[in-house]
This record gives structure tokens, C-alpha cells and sequence, in this order.
């Protein structure tokens, strides 16, 4: 079963104004896994669950085409404002019904979805979809993000940081588990291609003023749970969290820049010649 979420107009803005993408880097080992089992030209790239595009933007000067599909239209339509590049196009419909052709992508990607898709269907799907020696990419990071800001101990922001995150746990979807990280794992696992790679700990730093940071958290699907369920206690909360942090860094604006460390993982796998 998948799970529908992110799909309000005022919750896609924010996704758009405080989520954060895959490094260019990142995007890069992706590309260099791909490149290894095909070579160029490369023609096609789905971004699955794209949301408002950030990463599928990512992906446009690596391919002839890049097609963005979510099944929200309001995540669509912010994606569609900030469409600059004439390659990318986008498409409504679910994780589990691509609307394309047999064996004609040659990457699919999926930047912080896999997770909410119905997984064995989706899995099934993108074999469908994919050229034989395409490649699938299943991208996330995890919650607990680190916070630095010039010579402020860095222990003392971060155990801030730990009981935020902790105080949104008990509003965490059951669908995703206590870790979304087994989640990956488990499908590198079950995925039967014998030419795949599993990676974690590949740690990103963006610096943002500390309001992203906590627009970042704000837009995270255990925060919308519980604003949905008390509204007061969410802001009272995200009030508390940010006063704190201002007060260990010793800062009077909000819009104070920090930098954020965010841990990703990620598995790539190839679809056999022969599949």
C-alpha cells in the first residue's frame, strides 16, 4: 500500500522553500554508477516521487530527457514554476503505474520517496520500465541532522536538536518503522540484480539560515502529524526549539546562517543485459 502525503498546496511550498536535495556530488556517483553499465549517450531518467523537483532539476544536464512524476498535483505544479529546463517534463500519476513504455529508461530515480510507495509494486515497476542495463537509484537521508555555527560547542546545539526529533517519534508513520533506513535496506536486499551497491553515512553540508533548518523540520511528515493533532503543542514546540538554539549561539536573528549536516544512503542497482 502507498501512502499519500505532501499533496496540500501551502505543504508543497513549503517542501519547495525547505527540503533539501542531493549534493551535486551525490548525483554524480550516481551517474558514474550508470555510465559504468551503459556508457553515454543517456536518453532517459525518471524522477519518481519528485515532489516539487528539486532533484529532478538535478538530473537534466545528465540526460536527453528527464521526466518528473508524484501523484500530487499541488507538488507538481511548484515543480512546474521552477521548470527552467526545457528537457524536464512532468507527470501526475501513482509511484506504481509509471506511464511508460517497456525497457525505455535508462535511470529511475527516487530522491526521499521509496519509502512512502508501495515497495514490492514499485520494485516490480521500475524492472518493467527499465532498459536492460538501466540502473534504479533509491536515495534518503536520515532525521537526525547536526548543527554547527562558528565556535558554538556543537554538543550542546545538537542535544537541542536530539529531543526535537525526539519529541516528533511518537508521530513518526507506523508504515515507515522505527528507521526508514531498514526500509533500504531490506529492498537492496530483495532486489535479484547481482550488480548493485549499498551506501550510508554520506554526509552533505548545507549552509541555511537556522529558520530553514527548522522549515526543514517543520516540513518533515512526523511534524505535519503532529500540527494536524495539536497545532499549539507543534508550535509551541518548534517555539521552544528555536528560542534555545538562538540562545546557546548567542544570536537575536532567526535568519542567522548555520550549517547542517545531513546523512544520506543510498542503493544503486543495474538491470541484467539478459532480464
Amino acid at each position: 500500500m502507498a501512502y499519500r502525503l505532501y499533496e496540500g498546496r501551502e505543504h508543497a511550498s513549503s517542501y519547495w522553500k525547505y527540503r533539501i536535495s542531493p549534493s551535486d556530488h551525490l548525483i554524480q556517483k550516481v551517474i558514474n554508477f550508470l555510465e559504468k553499465q551503459m556508457g553515454h549517450p543517456f536518453e532517459l531518467a525518471v524522477d519518481v516521487g519528485c515532489g516539487s523537483g528539486q532533484g529532478t532539476l538535478l538530473l537534466a544536464k545528465h540526460f536527453a530527457s528527464v521526466v518528473g512524476t508524484d501523484v500530487s498535483p499541488a507538488q507538481l505544479e511548484m515543480a512546474l514554476q521552477y521548470a527552467k529546463e526545457p528537457n524536464i517534463t512532468y507527470r501526475q500519476c501513482v509511484a506504481e503505474e509509471q506511464p511508460l513504455a517497456d525497457s525505455s529508461v535508462d535511470l529511475m530515480t527516487a530522491m526521499s520517496a521509496f519509502h512512502w510507495f508501495d515497495r514490492p509494486r514499485f520494485l516490480q515497476e521500475a524492472h518493467r520500465v527499465l532498459n536492460p542495463s538501466g540502473c534504479l537509484a533509491l536515495l534518503n537521508y536520515t532525521i537526525d541532522m547536526q548543527l554547527s555555527y562558528n565556535d558554538c560547542c556543537s554538543h550542546t546545539l545538537n542535544q537541542v536538536c536530539k529531543e526535537f526529533y525526539a519529541a516528533l517519534q511518537p508521530y513518526r508513520s507506523a508504515h515507515l518503522g522505527p528507521s526508514s533506513i531498514e526500509i533500504y535496506r531490506e529492498a537492496y536486499e530483495s532486489i535479484p540484480y547481482p550488480d548493485k551497491e549499498w551506501h550510508e553515512c554520506v554526509w552533505v553540508e548545507r549552509p541555511m539560515p537556522l529558520s530553514s533548518y527548522m522549515g526543514l523540520v517543520e516540513s518533515f511528515s512526523s511534524y505535519q502529524a503532529l500540527l494536524k493533532d495539536d497545532t499549539q503543542k507543534a508550535t509551541a514546540l518548534s517555539q521552544d526549539i528555536r528560542q534555545r538554539l538562538m540562545s546557546i549561539m548567542r544570536v537575536t536573528s532567526v535568519e542567522t546562517e548555520v550549517v547542517v549536516a545531513v546523512k544520506y544512503f543510498y542503493l544503486l542497482a543495474c538491470k541484467p543485459q539478459e532480464a
